[in-house]
């Protein structure tokens, strides 16, 4: 990536970022292959949603890691805020499926309909700017 192109001076911020997340990620890779029940193979997750909460924030961090930005500051927060966004819902949609608290069931519809909202949002800005 050449620093130099991105816009507004935010190559710095935007590389801190970048770097903050594949940590993030190298942090719960060990996490997992050290407790046995976030291990992928860990039975005690299995029917429970735990498993694909994790599947699904790994899967996100891995996505927004790989992804490249194009040297624009607002298309590239626009892009990775939609993904960040639409894992929030991923997530929230599990909680719905396999959650038991009323507290955290109602939580995720509070965030899966501001996460849509914002979204949308996004959808529409980055349709006007090509």
């Amino acid at each position: 990536m050449n620093l130099k192109k991105v816009s507004g001076g935010m190559a710095v911020p935007i590389a801190a970022a970048v770097l903050s997340l594949a940590a993030q990620v190298a942090l719960a890779q060990d996490a997992m292959s050290k407790s046995p029940g976030l291990a992928a193979s860990g039975s005690a997750m299995t029917g429970h949603g735990s498993e694909a909460l994790s599947q699904s924030m790994m899967s996100g961090m891995k996505q927004m890691q790989d992804m490249k930005p194009i040297g624009d500051t607002d298309k590239d927060f626009a892009m990775m805020m939609r993904m960040h966004h639409q894992k929030a819902v991923d997530m929230g949609q599990i909680e719905l499926e396999h959650g038991k608290s009323p507290q955290m069931r109602s939580m995720a519809r509070k965030i899966i309909a501001a996460q849509k909202k914002e979204i949308s949002e996004f959808d529409q800005w980055i349709k006007m700017h090509p």
